[in-house]
């Protein structure tokens, strides 16, 4: 029964191997065999299979050259170990090479054959019968192209732990070591591909692009990390498609309706060239150019796309190309194929007869798959001419070199370099296992494998430790997943000058082993966009929005697609696409185009604007006024106008009105700590000591004149001493309130950033607005009581105290400080400096032109008044007038006593008290005579009430001429002596204090 069964497994590998045929396969007998998986076709014929017979192997069609180019490169290494003298010395390598045909089905059809022969040799048959034509078992593979191909071959080679070394599968999935044992590979994987691919879209500010990926683990895979790599850049995807080459017309069409009608111009195809090319040619029909196409490695040198016919529509390929390397002697090795010299190789017949447009004599086995692949080439992917009806025969003696074909462009040897460096590390492992020293091996304890009996598994671990040295002076390991970690070359397609073909410009490189953001370098100045343009084309959803603004989301659409947005006020953005603006610093604000930030404008009241320059004037002045009446005063102090307006007061009150101007220059000018802790307390003490000043010389005049009976200890409260003793004390509470304001909470200086955004106000702080209203509260305290006496003493003698002038000033003085509490709390900024100005230079003014200027007037232009007579003329007026005031009360009095006792009418008012001569001079004097005498015989004064009128007359002379006035004015004036004792009193005792 065993032996029974070891037949049928042996006719069936039997039926296996025959299924290709002799000259489907390129075979070689060796000591070691390794296997080989190249696409020699692009595919297969489609064929309906209706099951009426038993079904036939599918025929390969569409050659592809450079899949046998990759073959030559597995025979020409292998050919080169059997003659190196120091690697494999004594050892012959084999070969056995299928074609894939770039499908899944031929390649495990292959595959196959490989673990079938395994098998074999595993059942040890030689003792059953004589295997003369015995070949021994395949202990490594070398290939397949195609990730999807190489996925379906890493399952069935994994099973039996033969190493599978794959010198084009790029596909991530494929580092999966759970699922894929014993697959290998010389190419890097495609997640630093797809990294790359979004770096170089992200390098041309592109953010709006399309995918369109190959349906199997290759595009899928890849496609699928280049989305994470986008997402993570916010590179936004237009639309996303799956293709094949064996996609029916209706899904062609409807993709390239979604490419024509998208408005991504960038479109990013993570594909083989067999995939891709049904699609590239539906849009060459359809002549859709403008496009941008980001190539995957798998398609970005094929000869099926690479064509001049297609360059109109793909001219603008940016692609990625394995970093190339060097092989010695290969170009001469490709130009000696020949079909009489390549007995081995199986396929050098059909490369012959597709290179040449001919066929060989006894070629029937190849003729099909000739006309077929002669049908493609119709199409633009072959090198003949003529249709295979009319193909003549080979002669054997054409010339390789003289036809232009993928097969001799050995210029980028990349792929094929992978082919050779992948039997080299299979060479190099059986080398380890070859000078293996028992003890140290990598088996247990330390056992080593016999070469002559070596098997895959065995090959397998070897390859996991490898590490040698290639050809270029490169170390060659494989890491934890069985990957080479190498570095892309990124190409850019142009259209030879020369021939008109399509060659491959390197314009850059991507070097994974950097750090990230210094991987990419690009030389923009060598990419030519579709074929000749050097402006970078645009493929974003939205344009760029300037510096200034900022991507504004539109609701329902991708984050890409975006409105700009002007940066509001106090933010900007110096850079393209903006995502956010960024917020100036405290101290600046954004320029007029947000795209800088710029200091922001101080404002203070400043000594050169035309508003500080107008106060300062103002204030400037009002310190020359008063210096000029303190100038006129001290001149003429002697005069009795200044000696009635008790002077050492008034110099005081001067000196408090040039601190009250002053004090208004405290407040213009940039406001520092110790100004701003200077100039409330400067004002508050300037105004009160003016108030107080004020306020004592009016009340002590006041108080005299109301007086019974001035005697000496009014002569003494009144004194000079007291009345400046008085001035201190209200003063210095002033002081204290300022002293305790400045300890509790001094006034600072205060950037001010929010009464306007783009400009700073530079103010006083005034540390307690309580403080600053006990200060103007006081000074407006003084200023009522001070109005109250002064409206109380405003019918004294204008000589003493101008009481109507000052009433007049304190009216002033209470109408701006009122207007300045709402104005002070409705300005704000510089304002608040320049009301407070305003109302100290307004009540400053007022008081000096009230209280002052008609006494500077009189000094200056009326010094005719500025005399003693006049002065005390006044003050005997006014005592006259209040004993005429009296002496009328007391006849009231007396009159209504009488009535009510019923006796005689009294006489009236006038005819008791009046003295006046009813008749005129008969002999008038002129005007100036008459005034030039009433200054020699004294003063005539007319005193009248209601109902009576009372003259007197005063005569202030010589003291040679007193006897005789004092005689006539006692005669003229007896009446009114007799009934102003009192009155006369207060005027004598008023005198000598004047």
């Amino acid at each position: 029964m065993t032996l029974y069964s070891y037949c049928l497994i042996f006719l069936l590998f039997t039926w296996n191997t025959a299924a290709y045929g002799p000259n489907q396969r390129a075979q070689k007998k060796g000591d070691i065999i390794l296997g080989g998986l190249f696409p020699i076709h692009f595919g297969v014929a489609a064929k309906d299979q209706d099951l009426k017979s038993r079904p036939e192997s599918v025929e390969c069609i569409r050659y592809n050259f450079r899949g046998f180019r990759w073959l030559q490169a597995m025979i020409f290494a292998i050919e080169e170990i059997n003659s190196s003298p120091t690697l494999l010395p004594n050892m012959t390598l084999g070969y056995r090479i299928f074609d894939t045909c770039n499908t899944v089905s031929k390649a495990l059809e292959a595959t196959l054959s490989f673990v079938a022969q395994n098998k074999i040799d595993s059942l040890n048959l030689d003792e059953f019968c004589n295997c003369s034509e015995h070949i021994p078992s395949t202990i490594a593979v070398v290939g397949a192209t195609g990730s999807g191909i190489s996925t379906a071959v890493a399952n069935l080679l994994g099973l039996f732990y033969i190493p599978q070394v794959s010198y084009a599968s790029s596909s991530r999935l494929l580092s999966n070591k759970n699922q894929f044992k014993s697959f290998l590979r010389t190419i890097p994987n495609d997640e630093h591909q797809a990294t790359a691919m979004a770096d170089i879209i992200e390098y041309f500010r592109w953010n709006w692009v399309g995918t369109i990926a190959a349906d199997d683990d290759y595009g899928r895979p890849g496609i699928e990390k280049f989305r994470e790599e986008a997402e993570e850049r916010d590179i936004c995807i237009d639309f996303s498609e799956l293709i094949s080459q064996y996609s029916d017309e209706e899904e062609i069409q409807q993709v390239v309706e979604v490419i024509q009608n998208s408005t991504a111009r960038v479109i990013v195809v993570f594909s083989s060239g067999p995939d891709l090319e049904p699609l590239i040619k539906e849009i060459v029909r359809r002549n859709i150019t403008g496009k941008i196409w980001l190539a995957s490695e798998a398609w970005a040198s094929s000869s099926l796309i690479a064509m001049p016919e297609f360059f109109r529509v793909i001219g603008s390929t940016i692609g990625f190309a394995l970093k190339a390397g060097q092989i010695p002697g290969f170009r001469e090795f490709l130009q000696k194929v020949h079909p009489k010299k390549s007995n081995n190789n199986g396929f050098a017949k059909e490369f012959w007869e597709e290179t040449f447009n001919c066929y060989l004599p006894d070629g029937s086995k190849t003729s099909p798959a000739s006309t077929s692949f002669h049908k493609g080439h119709e199409e633009g992917l072959g090198a003949g001419n003529g249709t295979a009806a009319f193909r003549p025969p080979c002669t054997g003696d054409e010339n390789i070199t003289s036809v232009e074909t993928p097969y001799m462009d050995y210029t980028h040897l990349r792929i094929s370099y992978n082919v050779y460096l992948a039997v080299y590390s299979i060479a190099h492992a059986l080398q380890d296992i070859y000078t293996c020293t028992p003890g140290k091996g990598l088996f247990t304890n330390g056992s080593c494998a016999d070469i002559k009996k070596v098997e895959a598994w065995q090959v397998l671990k070897h390859l996991r430790h490898l590490n040698f040295t290639n050809n270029m002076g490169e170390q060659v390991d494989f890491d934890e997943f069985g990957d080479l970690v190498g570095n892309y070359s990124i190409i850019n397609w142009h259209l030879s000058p020369e021939d008109g073909s399509v060659v491959f410009e390197e314009v850059g490189h991507y070097n994974v082993y950097a750090k990230k953001g210094e991987r990419l370098f690009i030389n923009e100045n060598k990419i030519l966009w579709s074929g000749f343009s050097k402006e970078v084309p645009f493929s974003n959803c939205s344009r760029d929005c300037l510096p200034g603004t900022r991507k504004g989301i539109i609701e329902g659409e991708p984050t890409c697609c975006f409105e700009c947005v002007d940066c509001p006020d106090g933010e900007y953005s110096d850079e393209t696409d903006a995502s956010a603006c960024d917020k100036c610093p405290e101290d600046y604000w954004s320029n007029e185009n947000h795209t800088s930030c710029i200091p922001k404008q101080i404002e203070f009241l400043s000594w050169t604007e035309p508003f500080g320059i107008a106060l300062t004037l103002f204030a400037v002045l009002g310190i020359f006024l008063t210096s000029f009446v303190l100038g006129v005063f001290t001149k003429f102090r002697n005069t009795p106008i200044v000696k009635a307006t008790n002077r050492e007061l008034s110099y005081l009150l001067l000196f408090s009105l040039l601190c009250c101007f002053s004090s208004s220059l405290f407040f213009i000018g940039e406001p520092q700590n110790w100004t701003c802790r200077l100039r409330q307390p400067a004002f508050g003490i300037s105004f009160v000591l003016c108030i107080s000043c004020i306020l004592v010389k009016t009340n002590r005049v006041l108080l005299v004149f109301e007086a019974k009976i001035p005697t000496s200890l009014h002569r003494k409260w009144w004194g000079l001493n007291l009345q400046f003793l008085l001035v201190f004390l209200c003063t210095f509470v002033q002081i204290v309130i300022c002293v305790i304001w400045l300890y509790t909470a001094p006034p600072s200086s205060y950037r001010n950033h929010e009464l306007e955004d783009e400009i700073i106000f530079i103010t006083c702080h005034e540390g307690s607005l309580m403080a600053l209203g006990f200060l103007i509260g006081y000074t407006c305290l003084l200023a009522a009581i001070c109005f109250f006496f002064a409206f109380k003493s405003r019918k004294l003698p204008e000589n003493f105290n101008e009481a109507k002038f000052i009433t007049f000033s304190m009216l002033i003085f209470f109408i701006v400080w009122i207007s300045f509490i709402p104005a002070y709390a409705s300005t704000y900024g510089k304002f608040v400096s320049a009301v407070e100005v305003i109302a100290i230079l307004a009540a400053s003014f007022g008081l000096l032109a009230c209280i002052f200027f008609n006494k500077v007037y009189i000094i200056l232009f009326k010094p005719s008044r500025n005399t003693i007579e006049e002065v005390r003329c006044s003050t005997a007026a006014h005592a006259f007038k209040v004993a005429a005031r009296a002496t009328l009360r007391r006849s009231n009095v007396s009159r209504k006593r009488s009535n009510s006792l019923g006796g005689s009418t009294g006489s009236t008012p006038s005819s008791s008290i009046s003295s006046k001569s009813n008749h005129e001079d008969p002999f008038p004097l002129p005007a100036s005579a008459e005034r030039q005498r009433q200054q020699q015989r004294g003063c005539k004064q007319k005193v009248s009430f209601g109902s009576g009128t009372v003259t007197l007359s005063l005569s202030f002379e010589e003291p040679q001429k007193n006897a005789m006035a004092n005689r006539n004015a006692k005669h003229r004036n007896s009446l009114e002596a007799q009934n102003s004792d009192d009155s006369l009193m207060r005027h004598r005792a008023l005198l000598p204090l004047q």
